[in-house]
């Protein structure tokens, strides 16, 4: 449990120097939040984790739901979804490792034949399929899991390395995803009444857990309870002490580290076809190697203003919907931002297509003379939508200032809640409830 202190003293430090340098309730929790956005970089951030070039598009999905956590149900039917392009049309051997994780994603204690029935590592992905009528050539490959070869049989958090054997065994990419057994009851509740202000910019969770039987005789040490917001891990944040103890339950209530930004709604834009523009394309183009796509240059926005959005997730298709992963273009997608003045930190696009990452190839650079923030990415045909964000000279992420915070804003949230029995050796996850404003 090497990174749960780390954290947690990291977390103590960074209370203590908030308190220091903040005048007021309010600033205390602005500053206490980017600090801990930079705390969650270092330890969550790594969430789906392309380590090569040459691959793209890493996708992980429970079933259909490309908008929700890549989660199921433990022995319930459920299935993992893992599929990610190598951009060529040779084929490679790919092999995956599956391992246990704790709540804190470091390596449980556990040995395989406790979590795996079946095989966990040499394991071959065998489904793939070149790319057909494309100018950019690739050959995507897919998993599912439980398969024929392995099935979860503990619940909790799984990370998956994928290698390239013809490669001397190089990890490629790494998927998590989470099995949950739904062993106790969870509550959550949202309101814009925080404990900072009234239908402001802010957002406070309220939680209640039911054991449901569960044996819990020391909640604080037995019981991890995470939050997230919008599936994105750089938000996570973990549950202080309850401020209430039943026998049979705990509850969070008008608890601050649970205020979250309302942030503002996700920018979209989509582009199915290479002879005409969709939702949010200002013009394309093809210089005789790879398509481009431009979008509609992005301004600051002051003011809420309500657009349905996915909140930074994405789904690959083309125009006709129709063999979407082997016929839907490559192509490299423009994004401008417009503003007077530079931001005083780096400018990065994100979303859960970003990995939730802040790599270099999403970053922005600014040209002083058009007064613009310009970033170019190559992206797979589909529906995306993003968000810009700001690593400021100190570290810490933030949201784009120039993108406010609105409490009318729709954002999901997520709560996990671990378990570990007395003597037991890894961090179950008992129970999962997500709520959408």
């Amino acid at each position: 449990m090497k990174i749960t202190i780390i954290m947690r003293d990291s977390l103590r430090h960074i209370t203590e120097s908030v308190n220091r340098m903040c005048d007021n309730v309010m600033s205390r929790t602005v500053c206490f939040f980017s600090l801990l956005l930079a705390v969650c970089t270092s330890v969550w951030g790594q969430w789906q984790e392309i380590v090569t070039d040459d691959i793209k598009t890493l996708q992980v999905v429970a079933d259909n739901d490309w908008m929700g956590l890549p989660i199921i149900e433990l022995n319930n039917g459920g299935h993992i979804n893992i599929s990610f392009d190598q951009m060529s049309h040779t084929y490679h051997r790919y092999s995956y490792t599956i391992e246990h994780c704790d709540a804190d994603w470091s390596k449980s204690q556990v040995f395989e034949s406790d979590y795996i029935d079946g095989f966990y590592n040499d394991l071959i992905i065998d489904d793939a399929e070149q790319s057909l009528n494309t100018a950019t050539l690739y050959t995507h490959y897919s998993l599912q899991l439980p398969n024929s070869s392995c099935r979860m049989k503990m619940s909790g958090n799984y990370c998956v390395t994928i290698c390239d054997d013809d490669d001397g065994g190089r990890p490629v990419a790494k998927a998590r995803f989470m099995v949950v057994e739904q062993k106790m009851g969870v509550g959550m509740s949202m309101t814009t009444n925080t404990d900072i202000s009234y239908n402001n910019t802010y957002q406070q969770l309220s939680l209640k857990l039911q054991y449901n039987g569960v044996s819990v005789t020391n909640p604080d040490r037995q019981i991890c309870v995470y939050t997230l917001q919008n599936n994105r891990w750089l938000t996570m944040q973990r549950a202080p002490r309850a401020t209430t103890y039943r026998h049979d339950g705990m509850e969070w209530n008008h608890c601050k580290p649970l205020i979250y930004p309302a942030t503002n709604e996700y920018r979209k834009f989509e582009y199915l076809d290479i002879h005409r523009n969709s939702m949010g394309v200002d013009h394309t183009g093809f210089d005789g190697n790879d398509y481009h796509a431009w979008l509609y240059i992005d301004t600051p926005r002051p003011h809420y203003s309500y657009d349905e959005d996915a909140n930074g997730s994405f789904y690959i298709r083309n125009t006709d919907n129709v063999a979407n992963d082997t016929e839907s273009e490559y192509f490299v997608c423009h994004f401008t931002y417009k503003t007077d003045m530079p931001f005083n930190g780096d400018v990065y696009l994100n979303g859960q297509w970003t990995g939730d990452l802040l790599l270099p190839g999403y970053r922005m650079e600014y040209d002083p003379i058009a007064k613009e923030y310009h970033c170019a990415v190559m992206l797979k045909m589909g529906y995306y939508s993003y968000q810009y964000l700001l690593q400021g000279t100190d570290g810490a992420v933030r949201y784009l200032p120039s993108e406010g915070n609105h409490y009318e804003t729709e954002n999901t949230y997520s709560c996990l809640v671990y378990y570990r029995p007395i003597g037991g050796r890894a961090d179950l996850l008992y129970g999962h409830h997500s709520l959408r404003r």
